[in-house]
């Protein structure tokens, strides 16, 4: 996705930027890195440091959380579009579960300073953000 206007599509199409306006994306866009995955990587681990927010353009992954008493689940699935490692752009606390690869992966990655120094520079932007965080995190609560 080296040319930007197709970055730009591509952010649209993903939910938690529904609200921005294509001067919003434009700028997003500018900050978003490619990152390739293999099959069977881990793209992060639970309970390590987590400054990235992660878009899958294409590939899926799983988010496997480990348990206490050291079983394993997989607690979702991602695919194009999907997006994990939205905490990680409000705080710097560690993951709550490791996300892998199930086969080759794209991925578009935004680290926090990147994404903190975009809010500053449009508060607008934030608001819109953070209103679709807030619904995620509720429709989360709603389903436990």
């Amino acid at each position: 996705m080296s040319d930007p206007k197709q970055t730009v599509k591509f952010l649209d199409s993903v939910p938690l930027f529904n609200g921005l306006n294509s001067r919003q994306l434009e700028h997003l866009a500018r900050r978003f890195v490619e990152r390739d995955y293999a099959a069977g990587q881990a793209i992060v681990t639970q309970g390590t440091g987590g400054e990235g927010f992660f878009i899958v353009v294409s590939g899926r992954a799983e988010a496997i959380r480990e348990r206490a008493d050291g079983t394993r689940a997989v607690v979702n699935t991602f695919g194009p579009t999907d997006f994990f490692g939205e905490l990680a752009l409000l705080d710097d606390g560690l993951r709550t579960a490791s996300v892998v690869t199930t086969e080759p992966t794209r991925c578009l990655v935004l680290t926090r300073w990147d994404f903190l120094a975009a809010l500053r520079e449009d508060p607008e932007m934030a608001i819109v953000v953070l209103q679709e965080l807030a619904r995620r995190f509720r429709r989360a609560l709603e389903a436990m």
